[in-house]
């Protein structure tokens, strides 16, 4: 599907008969003379000419020796419709998308520059594929996933379904297994999967919140495995989190690290953060994901928040870091340091002034240490350690354990904050010393998972046995539980 025929579903499938698009304006979208929401970011010119494809570089010459053109256009199983482009300056470009049998209305140009929450938060939408329509079984089925708990669903063309909830796999009984084409809303990523990629996206669903979407092939054809998220960020408060991570926020910059294996929370918990810290004073956010998960919002009049996808808006995480460092940023929000490179840009900007957040997939606090370290040859592995303890300010480690009544999950968290002797142990190499500074920080605001799990069981919100299967060191996890000699 061309990129202008996903637009011109979104106007057929939301019952509007026009949709007006301008330069670095929000979007209008129109049934008749009734505005219909639209959460669709403003575009800049070369965004909207990218859309319109062939119907822009066939009509650019003809466009620039007359003050508008008009062309019928026709998508097939969507209709005729009506494009009037108009370029009153060489920086402007206005184009109307118009159902046949309808009548034109003049851009109302204050009401796109009017922001609403839709128009703050549309930053973070900036993929036009995210209001693309699903099949009517898929909407059911995630809606029916949702209302029960799940925060995880696998889909497979030859069995039914098979929802994560409260972190147990379950059958959903009574659906028949649905192929993940119907995810793939263009020809472009349904070839790049059979080619033996795999292809990420999110979408927005009205009534059911926020999905992040993996579809990838697999012996049993095409599959996909979803993640349920909250479209606006939660509250940090509402995360049960350990209240030394909220001083998190106070940090003027460097790095923090949120670890822990898939699916533990590691990108809700910086989210969270990062909209606490948006809350207290303007500040301008750039994050780098792939894809955007939540939609941060400013929260401030003065605040700024840009959210770019990887692959959408952005080639790859390093290149967005690199353009990040010269947009003016407060904090960076890095989706997961990957690579080298990636990690080299990060550990730069966190010694330049800036607050960067990042997630990595590691277990625990100090193996993130040796983890970035070990991702470099030896003969820079000495620099590396230099910069980490230069510019390391904290190490989240966190997983999800099931909750004693089996209605949920709760964090279990360990936190490694860099003082001047954890600095010295990074840049020595004892990283192994890491686990003693640890246990002996805790007038640092330092906490040790086996404490945390500790907690959890005297305070009867997980069973004993869940804190076992969790722990780093069942013998710590022990002692922590031991009663105490009164």
């Amino acid at each position: 599907m061309k990129a202008i025929d996903s637009l011109l579903n979104i106007l057929v499938e939301r019952g509007g008969t026009e949709l007006k698009l301008a330069s670095d304006c929000r979007p209008q979208m129109f049934s008749e003379d009734v505005e219909l929401p639209l959460t669709i970011p403003a575009m800049s010119t070369a965004r909207i000419c990218d859309l319109l494809g062939d119907l822009w570089t066939a009509h650019e010459a003809r466009l620039r020796r007359q003050e508008s053109v008009s062309l019928s256009y026709r998508s097939n199983g969507l209709g005729t419709f009506t494009i009037t482009l108009a370029q009153p300056d060489e920086s402007r470009l206005e184009v109307r998308l118009r159902r046949d049998g309808t009548e034109a209305r003049p851009y109302d140009e204050a009401a796109a520059r009017h922001f609403t929450r839709d128009a703050v938060t549309g930053a973070a939408t900036a993929a036009i594929d995210e209001s693309a329509p699903l099949p009517a079984a898929l909407k059911a089925l995630l809606a029916r996933a949702v209302s029960q708990g799940a925060s995880d669903i696998h889909l497979s063309p030859q069995r039914p379904p098979i929802a994560r909830i409260n972190g147990t796999l379950q059958v959903l009984e009574g659906e028949a297994g649905l192929d993940a084409t119907a995810l793939l809303d263009t020809g472009a990523r349904l070839e790049r999967v059979q080619a033996g990629a795999s292809v990420d996206r999110a979408v927005d669903l009205p009534g059911i919140g926020r999905v992040r979407v993996n579809v990838y092939a697999s012996d049993e054809g095409l599959c996909a495995a979803v993640r349920i998220l909250r479209r606006e960020v939660p509250p940090l408060a509402e995360l049960n989190l350990p209240a030394q991570i909220a001083t998190l926020v106070e940090l003027p910059h460097g790095l923090v690290i949120a670890c822990g294996p898939t699916g533990s929370g590691k990108s809700t918990t910086l989210a969270a953060l990062i909209q606490h810290s948006l809350r207290a004073w303007p500040q301008v956010l750039i994050t780098l994901e792939d894809p955007i998960e939540y939609l941060i919002r400013p929260l401030h009049p003065a605040g700024l928040v840009r959210q770019r996808e990887v692959g959408t808006h952005v080639r790859d995480f390093a290149t967005g870091l690199r353009d990040a460092l010269r947009e003016d940023p407060d904090i960076l929000l890095v989706g997961e340091m990957r690579d080298p490179e990636t990690i080299g840009l990060a550990l730069t900007a966190a010694e330049t002034g800036h607050l960067v957040f990042a997630t990595l997939h590691s277990r625990t606090a100090p193996s993130a240490v040796e983890r970035i370290v070990d991702t470099y040859p030896p003969e820079r592995q000495r620099q590396i350690r230099v910069q980490l303890a230069d510019s390391l300010r904290a190490v989240i480690s966190q997983r999800l354990v099931a909750t004693a009544d089996g209605a949920g999950r709760i964090p279990a968290v360990e936190l490694l904050r860099v003082t001047h002797g954890v600095a010295n142990l990074i840049r020595d190499g004892r990283t192994a010393q890491i686990v003693n500074a640890l246990q002996a920080g805790g007038s640092d605001g330092m906490l040790v998972l086996e404490r945390s799990l500790a907690d959890l069981v005297r305070s009867n919100r997980i069973r004993r046995e869940t804190a076992l299967g969790a722990a780093n060191d069942a013998a710590t996890l022990s002692e922590y539980l031991r009663p105490t000699v009164s």
